[in-house]
């Protein structure tokens, strides 16, 4: 520390003829040495010094400096713990039950309906999560985020049951073309938009999926095989009947380096569901809808872009830092049959 340094520096034989004056170490903080010239003879004007130099280990000067030093340091001792930034303190969440915003309501950016994925927070403010491909300007087949053409940062989001407009502050299409992307697999597959709930809005909000519950964590390890998943969808073309908005599947393994998981519904997710969440068997996000495939054999499939991937992107590239997965506040429950499957 700068302080330090001066201090060990000033108390050296390099500045043995430190003057009186004061001497700056660091932002504003000083310590002030003895006075200039030779010392005084004790029948001088001032009798600073009881003895003569020769007879004192340490010159009076030093002493009053080594004194100012230790007091400056008690003061700075416990600055770098004021100065690291703080977890975010988890807000407080309206009850689950008549929260009007939380994962799975629907979203409109220019026209274009998507639905939400989960809730996030940091020191500040409260954000739901939508595809990045819900801003996209290009036709619907344009899914390489590195390349397509997106809205800008800025461009006002409505959310269902929020009172206000929400605001998009974060896409990863933007982002990656910004920094020049040219991982193919972040390209294809990094597909996740940062939307900031308006401040009068955040008293409303609650992060559990609607009917399992959870998040109850964030997957970091990817899925297997027939590991089985759950979704909630809202697309505006089911007309409003929920009951069709929970789904359960399979997964059908990682993809793009795990950048993606391919999964498998009875009712596939359509257009409209893009961006709403998807959690693993154990209820812990494991990702966003993001595309509809059609393949044969293998017939129709979801593409899942995996939210941790996304999150530590978002984190290494941009001042969202900070940003927290908000957990659920009503616990998962994989065992329930929702009529959509």
């Amino acid at each position: 520390m700068p302080v330090a340094k001066a201090c060990v520096a000033l108390l050296s034989d390099w500045f043995s003829a430190t003057t009186g004056e004061m001497i700056h170490v660091d932002g504003g903080f000083h310590s002030q040495a003895a006075a200039a010239g030779p010392p005084p003879s004790p029948d001088s004007e001032s009798r600073r010094f009881a003895l003569p130099v020769a007879a004192r280990p340490w010159h009076l000067g030093r002493m009053r400096i080594f004194r100012r030093c230790v007091l400056v340091a008690a003061l700075l001792a416990p600055l770098p713990l004021l100065s690291t930034s703080a977890a975010a303190a988890v807000p407080a969440w309206a009850p689950a039950a008549t929260a009007p915003v939380h994962p799975g309501v629907q979203t409109d950016t220019a026209g274009g309906q998507c639905t939400a994925n989960f809730v996030f927070y940091d020191n500040t403010d409260v954000y739901i999560g939508q595809a990045a491909h819900c801003s996209g300007t290009g036709a619907a087949t344009e899914t390489n985020g590195c390349s397509a053409g997106s809205l800008p940062l800025g461009t006002p989001v409505t959310v269902g049951g929020a009172t206000r407009p929400a605001t998009m502050v974060y896409n990863s299409w933007l982002t990656m073309q910004a920094a020049g992307e040219t991982d193919p697999d972040a390209c294809q597959y990094n597909d996740l938009a940062l939307v900031r709930l308006d401040p009068s809005d955040a008293s409303r909000v609650n992060p559990s999926v609607p009917f399992w519950g959870g998040p109850n964590g964030l997957n970091t390890a990817g899925t297997s095989n027939f590991q089985g998943v759950y979704s909630y969808g809202n697309s505006s073309l089911r007309l409003g009947i929920t009951l069709l908005s929970p789904k359960r599947g399979i997964s059908n393994g990682d993809v793009g380096g795990g950048w993606s998981h391919s999964v498998s519904t009875l009712t596939p997710g359509i257009p409209g569901d893009s961006g709403s969440a998807f959690l693993d068997s154990r209820g812990k996000a494991l990702g966003v809808l993001s595309t509809l495939n059609v393949a044969v054999p293998g017939g129709v499939t979801n593409g899942v872009s995996d939210i941790g991937r996304e999150l530590d992107y978002l984190r290494s590239h941009s001042s969202f830092t900070g940003l927290q997965l908000a957990l659920g506040t009503v616990a998962f429950n994989g065992r329930r049959l929702p009529l959509g499957l």
